[in-house]
C-alpha cells in the first residue's frame, strides 16, 4: 500500500500522454526518485523492427561516458598467457574447462561473460544456460576477442550491452538517480547513437519511435525522440 500512495505521488505533475524534452524528462525522473537506495535510471526505446526476422535484429554495446553506476562481476573463459592477463584486467572470474564445468553445475559469479575464440567451442555448450540471461560471448558486441584487457576493462568501466527484445524493445540503465542530468543526459546521448547506429537494413519507416525513462521506482516519463540525437 505504501508504495502504491508513493507512486501515486511520484506521478504528480507528469502528464502521461505528453511528450518530454529529454532533459525536462531526465529532470523529472530524478526529483521523483526518492527511494533509501540510489534508484537506478533506466530507458526503454521501441524501434520500428520486427526482431523474428534475422535482418531487423539490433545489437550492440555503448560505452556510457559516464558509467552505470553499477559495479559488475566480469567473467572470462580463457588459458594460459590470456587468462594471466584477464585477471591482470580486473576480471573477477578466470577459467576454462573448470569455470564451463561450474556454470554448467548453476555457478554463475558474474554478470558479463567474455571469451577468447579458441575457447569458443567450449563455451559453446553453455548457450541454454548463458543464452537467456543475455551471457552469451559474441563477437558482434566484442565479448570473444582476443584483447581481453579492452573487454574486461571496457565491461568495469560502463559498457552496456543492448539488444532488442521480442517486442521490439531496447531496454537499458543509463545510471544511477544520484548522477547528475547532465551526466544522465550524455548517457542517454550515447545509447541512443549507438542505436541509431545499428539500425538494420530490414527496418523500414520510422526507427526510433516512442522513448520513456524511469528510476527503478518511479514513473515512466515519456521523451520526444528528436531530443534523443545530437
Amino acid at each position: 500500500m505504501a508504495i502504491g500512495k508513493r507512486l501515486n505521488k511520484a506521478r504528480e505533475g507528469v502528464d502521461r500522454e505528453k511528450l518530454y524534452p529529454l532533459v525536462d524528462a531526465i529532470k523529472m525522473v530524478k526529483e521523483r526518485a526518492k527511494s533509501k537506495f540510489d534508484e537506478t535510471i533506466e530507458i526503454a526505446i521501441n524501434l520500428g523492427v520486427d526482431p523474428r526476422h534475422a535482418d531487423q535484429m539490433v545489437r550492440g554495446v555503448v560505452n556510457l561516458p559516464n558509467g552505470t553506476g553499477r559495479t559488475l562481476r566480469v567473467g572470462v573463459f580463457a588459458r594460459g598467457a590470456k587468462a594471466e592477463e584477464a585477471k591482470a584486467a580486473g576480471a573477477d572470474v578466470v577459467g576454462a574447462e573448470d569455470l564451463v564445468e561450474k556454470v554448467q553445475g548453476g555457478q554463475i559469479d558474474f554478470d558479463r561473460c567474455i571469451a577468447t575464440p579458441d575457447m569458443m567451442p567450449l563455451v559453446g555448450r553453455l548457450g541454454k544456460v548463458l543464452g537467456p540471461r543475455g551471457m552469451m560471448p559474441n563477437p558482434k558486441i566484442g565479448t570473444v576477442t582476443m584483447d581481453v584487457t579492452s573487454a574486461v576493462k571496457g565491461a568495469k568501466g560502463g559498457s552496456v550491452e543492448f539488444r532488442v527484445e521480442k517486442a521490439g524493445i531496447v531496454q537499458a540503465g543509463i545510471g544511477k538517480a544520484s548522477f547528475s542530468e547532465d551526466k544522465l543526459v550524455q548517457n542517454v546521448k550515447a545509447l541512443a547513437d549507438a542505436v541509431a547506429k545499428a539500425k538494420p537494413a530490414g527496418s523500414k519507416g520510422t526507427y526510433i519511435q516512442r522513448v520513456a525513462v524511469s528510476s527503478t521506482m518511479g514513473p515512466g516519463v515519456k521523451v520526444e525522440p528528436g531530443t534523443l540525437l545530437g
